[in-house]
């Protein structure tokens, strides 16, 4: 007897419902990118292993779902190889490739591999599942949609600026209120120049992203279990204890920073990206946060989060700027700078806030009920009309009773509902029926199309 049928912890189905919310969500997103001059990719679901492996650090390669090779692996290796050699040099001879963990590392292959027929600076947005081998858990899945826009061959901080509007402009869209959070790579790297740990400089910024979660006490607690001594944790505390106002945590860090040509690099980034932010009008919060560190290796300046400020989840958004990444495909000098929107969670939170349109203003806006052959011949015409002017339109395939497609069009939340009798069908009309209201009106055909002549605007 057949089991049950399942999928794998981590992983969904989606309704018609849900499909329809998420297309909301990706559809916003979507505008807003091309509106910025972004352009459309796509790269495969897998990448060679070699492309993947230490771009994320320890944890990520853990996190990295591996592809077994195709055909039978075993008969390649011997017995004896299979039993004697290390599990993770074992991995690497029956596997090559390997699920993307995010888009922005194939994102760098691809500049590298077709880097002849881009056009400098590349403006690129993707939107793509990717997969992490995590622990499931609320808003943490193990495929998801990542969202990602960057631009690469600029190091201007324009760039910056005009990723922080991006991210204004899809939430503003979405009606969610954020916080964007912003911090500095090159800050944190003259934080360890300044305490003298700049070998655990790795280590500094993993934990000190954890900050929010587990509290300085414990931070601090980790960073002694990795080897950092007591002075330079000493030196370390009144920065992570550091409160006030942005300018102030400014103020304080390049006297702090003095004697780090680094962090005072990283303050002068900061305050140019503040003062292009304090000439426009934004709707999110911003907030230099110190304690802001991203874990990926690849960061090398600006680092962004995003969290919504009325619903408890975590970041729903983020990224930064990567000098380097192109480098480890062969292609140096080539700095590039980007954020990912996380569409699951962006989901999660605006089912949790209750901000999606209802279903009837995604899904079919007009049902025709079926009374027969004669009334479909007159139908026909007035749906294809409809249609054509981008009306999601239905006709019930068949003629049941009059009570099963009435109750077909409220379990589908169809907001209109059009009835095409004998006696319409003499007079040349159509009765239109709002379904929420009851009310009704008799229609030409032309006048029905005009009344349902703008299309559904869903930003």
């Amino acid at each position: 007897m057949a089991g049950k049928p399942s999928i794998p912890k981590g992983t969904r189905d989606f309704t018609p419902v849900e499909m329809s919310r998420r297309n909301y969500i990706f559809d916003a997103i979507r505008q807003v990118f091309k509106t910025y001059g972004y352009q459309p990719i796509e790269t495969p679901a897998m990448e060679n292993l070699s492309s993947l492996m230490g771009k994320y650090g320890d944890e990520g390669d853990r996190l990295l779902f591996k592809v077994l090779n195709s055909g039978n692996f075993k008969d390649k290796l011997s017995d004896e190889q299979l039993i004697e050699t290390a599990p993770g040099k074992l991995g690497t001879m029956i596997s090559e490739k390997g699920l993307r963990y995010d888009l922005t590392v194939p994102f760098a292959r691809f500049v590298v591999q077709h880097r002849n027929e881009l056009t400098f600076p590349f403006k690129r947005y993707q939107i793509q599942a990717v997969w992490r081998a995590d622990r499931p858990q609320r808003g943490r899945y193990r495929e998801f949609y990542q969202c990602d826009v960057d631009v690469i061959g600029s190091t201007s901080l324009l760039n910056e600026y005009e990723l922080v509007r991006i991210i204004d402009a899809v939430f503003k869209s979405l009606n969610l209120k954020v916080v964007i959070k912003i911090n500095n790579r090159k800050v944190l790297t003259g934080i360890a120049e300044v305490i003298g740990e700049m070998q655990r400089i790795t280590d500094i910024t993993v934990a000190i992203d954890k900050l929010e979660k587990i509290g300085m006490e414990k931070v601090l607690l980790e960073l002694e279990q990795k080897g950092i001594s007591k002075e330079a944790l000493g030196k370390l505390e009144p920065v992570l204890a550091m409160k006030g106002t942005d300018p102030e945590k400014i103020a304080f860090l390049e006297s702090y920073l003095a004697s780090s040509e680094t962090g005072l690099k990283g303050i002068e980034e900061i305050k140019e990206l503040f003062s292009f932010l304090c000439e426009t009008d934004l709707k999110a919060e911003t907030e230099f946060d110190l304690t802001l560190a991203r874990g990926l290796n690849y960061y090398t300046g600006c680092i962004f989060e995003v969290k919504a400020t009325e619903a408890s989840m975590g970041s729903i958004c983020g990224g930064g700027r990567y000098d380097d990444l192109t480098s480890i495909f062969g292609l140096e000098g080539v700095s590039g700078v980007g954020v990912s929107f996380g569409a699951d969670r962006i989901y999660d939170v605006m089912l949790q806030l209750e901000r999606f349109p209802a279903r009837g203003e995604m899904d079919t806006r007009v049902l025709f009920v079926n009374f027969g052959e004669r009334e479909v011949r007159f139908i026909l015409p007035v749906l294809d009309r409809l249609r054509e002017g981008a009306v999601a339109t239905e006709l019930y395939p068949e003629s049941a009773k009059m009570k099963k497609q009435m109750a077909y069009a409220n379990t589908r939340n169809i907001p209109f509902v059009a009835l095409v009798g004998e006696q319409e069908m003499n007079d040349g009309v159509i009765t239109l029926k709002e379904m929420e209201t009851g009310e009704q009106e008799r229609l030409t055909p032309d006048q029905l199309v005009d009344r349902f002549s703008e299309p559904l605007n869903l930003l």
